[in-house]
């Protein structure tokens, strides 16, 4: 997260440390209801709608290095089965903790517009500025780890079927006469044998023999 930037109190997901006052050990809980970012799971497969209500019950502890967060969100999550495509809906609860640094200062107390060594390092980290945090990228990697990869409606579904599409779940019974493609030959050739076996009952000669006579008239 870049030092400069500034962060929104208004922002639902931006949180105010000012009344831990550094002090390491102080702590803080807090609950918040927030309207679900956009984005906000597995994009194409399940996640909590926009807007959708988000709970965060938190746990802020000032340590010597920073904040400390931890805490737990709960939402319903919607997205569609992966073996039959309906609708599901799941309860989602979603932990995490993360530490929240306290920007590099100088001698003066003042804080580095860049950090000096690390930097590649300092990208990953978190910072407090001007005593907020924000927390929604942190939100957002909790949700993901949370949800399943491949949801599904049941346990035991049974998916679609991979000829007609039809749900299986709706029709346990259903099935298609599987031919083996390898006796469609021979299935032509008893129908034909039969053909010729109603000719002889019935005392007329086979089709080619017929035809024959009538070209020798």
């Amino acid at each position: 997260m870049a030092l400069n930037a500034r962060l929104d109190h208004r922002n639902p997901l931006v949180f105010d440390t000012h009344e831990l006052g550094r002090r390491p050990g102080a702590l803080q809980r807090l609950t918040r209801s927030i309207d679900a970012p956009k984005d906000l799971g597995i994009q194409g497969v399940i996640g909590v709608p926009e807007g959708a209500p988000v709970k965060l019950d938190l746990r802020l502890e000032s340590v010597m290095e920073g904040v400390l967060v931890t805490g737990t969100a709960r939402a319903q999550a919607k997205g569609e089965c992966v073996r039959c495509l309906e609708p599901l809906e799941l309860s989602l609860e979603a932990e995490f903790q993360e530490m929240f640094s306290y920007p590099d200062a100088d001698d003066r107390g003042r804080v580095k517009a860049e950090p000096a060594d690390d930097a590649e390092e300092d990208e990953d980290r978190l910072f407090v500025e001007d005593g907020l945090f924000d927390l929604e990228s942190v939100l957002r990697d909790a949700v993901v780890l949370a949800l399943p990869m491949q949801p599904v409606c049941q346990d035991d579904c049974p998916g679609l079927c991979s000829e007609c599409g039809a749900r299986l779940a709706d029709d346990p019974d259903h099935h298609h006469d599987a031919v083996d493609i390898r006796w469609a030959a021979l299935q032509g050739l008893a129908g034909s044998l039969e053909d010729g076996e109603k000719d002889e009952i019935s005392g007329e000669a086979p089709r080619p023999a017929r035809a024959n006579e009538k070209q020798e008239k």
